[in-house]
């Protein structure tokens, strides 16, 4: 992740997305940049509009709002695949959160 946050801050700088500058911009945050990682990276936006994929990106809520307490109950059996599918459900939503804050 550390690596698209990279190109986005350089893109983001009106600086050119290349190999030396993702690593640079790595380095000085403190990462250890994979050179094989930088080089995927940077051929794979090669040829992406960054300003065109920022704007044909589904709008997503920064944070969302914090459900209201509610008085402790006792807790319902579930059986395990349901609670497994809520549980990929509620990852899937953070990771789509947190792409989210890269192009907003």
């Amino acid at each position: 992740m550390e690596y698209v946050y990279a190109a986005m801050l350089l893109h983001k700088a009106g600086k050119e997305i290349n190999e030396k500058s993702v690593s640079e911009v790595l380095k000085s945050a403190g990462v250890s940049a994979d050179s094989a990682r930088v080089k995927a990276l940077v051929a794979s936006i090669a040829e992406v509009d960054i300003d065109e994929a920022i704007k044909s990106a589904p709008a997503m809520m920064a944070a969302a709002p914090a459900p209201a307490a509610e008085a402790p109950a006792k807790k319902e059996e579930k059986p395990k695949e349901e609670e497994k599918e809520e549980d990929e459900g509620k990852k899937e939503e953070e990771a789509m959160e947190g792409l989210g804050a890269l192009f907003g």
